[in-house]
């Protein structure tokens, strides 16, 4: 990861900023003396989601030009009104809601719900579960202006809907975000890579795994087609089955769509990758520091998404579709949608340019992979999976 800034190149905090950090960083190190060195999906939970103080439960969050990243929905409105022909596709089925998971600034749930009513197939209601009470009142705002005449269909949630629905569960870049335990596994045997307190910050240690983690590090390594380096580190997303399954037990009929960026099994945990795939993200700067202004960035590990496939028949569902990023839009129509642009003036060429980033293989196009989990959904390829079908390099290769 050594193409990543070090901490010298990022742009410091404001002084309120860093004060919150600091609150956080106080908490994570008093629970550490108390404990012992923590895990690290304990410590990603606590900076990501500790309440009112971790970077997704504040609103501290940002998303855009300004923020520090950016998502497909506000790199052009094109990838929202395909993945909407995608959703009308699963409601002239079967009909119902649709559920988005982190809706971030909004922008993707307006970009759908116009869509679908240029299409005329609106759902009965748009679910957004958003427990961050600042992104939620962000949300609000957003969609007051961009999406006001669709309001009503529009409901927040605390948790995942408990009472049985058909239609659609959305999640663009959620599972990345998810708490991962980071392992190590060398000739002297399997260790924990955990988190100790470091003069005023914090640092790597390494410790025996459990009985639980060593077991899921050897069935995962004696489960590859390529043996790993010594001292090979990478990541497991260790809580996925379970939030899979709350997030879709009362799906009845329909379909969950997951955008991420990831790979197969195979590729993920690949020799060469001998250092995981964690990435942070402060004010556009990818780096790999997560001991890095606390409560104040983004802290991610990419998906493996065989372990998603796993968790799907363990919940139940289905992997009716599996492909890349760039395959979906264009087979929920993109192409002619750039084509419009194209023919366009300046301004249009400029959205032009933004909207390639989404299908381009060397951008976003085959780095993000969509799934299609589906449950009582029926036999035929949803939309976006018909041109390319992946799902054979979920599997053992060989």
């Amino acid at each position: 990861m050594s193409q990543h800034p070090s901490s010298r190149a990022l742009p410091a905090p404001s002084a309120d900023a860093a004060a919150h950090s600091a609150r956080l960083a106080g908490i994570i190190r008093t629970e550490i003396e108390n404990h012992g060195p923590m895990g690290f999906d304990r410590f990603m939970t606590l900076a990501l989601y500790a309440p009112g103080l971790g970077y997704y439960s504040t609103g501290l969050a940002r998303f855009g030009a300004e923020g520090d990243f950016i998502t497909a929905p506000e790199i052009s409105p094109l990838f929202g009104r395909c993945l909407a022909r995608q959703c009308a596709e699963v409601l002239e089925r079967h009909g119902g809601d649709v559920f988005e998971l982190g809706a971030g600034n909004g922008t993707l749930a307006a970009q759908v719900l116009r869509e679908l009513a240029a299409l005329e197939v609106l759902p009965e209601h748009y679910y957004i579960f958003e427990p961050s009470a600042g992104l939620r009142e962000r949300q609000r705002t957003y969609l007051r202006e961009h999406c006001a005449a669709h309001l009503e269909r529009i409901q927040w949630l605390e948790q995942p809907p408990g009472d049985p629905f058909n239609g659609v569960v959305l999640a663009n870049e959620v599972v990345d975000a998810l708490p991962a335990k980071r392992f190590r596994c060398a000739r002297e045997g399997i260790t924990e890579l955990k988190v100790r307190s470091h003069d005023r910050g914090f640092a790597w240690i390494r410790e025996p795994a459990d009985l639980a983690l060593a077991g899921q590090v050897r069935r995962l390594r004696d489960g590859l087609p390529l043996a790993w380096p010594d001292a090979y580190q990478s990541e497991l997303h260790v809580g996925l089955g379970a939030w899979l399954y709350s997030v879709s037990h009362a799906l009845r009929h329909g379909l969950v769509l997951l955008i991420d960026y990831g790979y197969p099994r195979h590729e993920y945990y690949h020799p060469e990758r001998s250092d995981g795939t964690l990435v942070c993200h402060y004010r556009h700067r990818a780096h790999d520091d997560p001991f890095l202004f606390v409560g104040l960035q983004d802290i991610t590990a990419f998906v493996d998404f065989t372990a998603v496939a796993e968790a799907a028949d363990q919940a139940g569902l289905e992997v009716t579709g599996f492909t890349s990023q760039g395959a979906f839009l264009l087979a929920t129509g993109i192409a002619p949608d750039l084509e419009t642009l194209a023919d366009g003036g300046p301004d249009d060429l400029a959205r032009l340019s933004a909207a390639r980033r989404l299908i381009a293989p060397a951008d976003m196009g085959e780095r993000f992979k969509v799934m299609a989990l589906s449950r009582g959904y029926g036999d035929e390829p949803p939309l976006g999976f018909r041109d390319m079908d992946l799902r054979e390099q979920l599997l053992p290769p060989g």
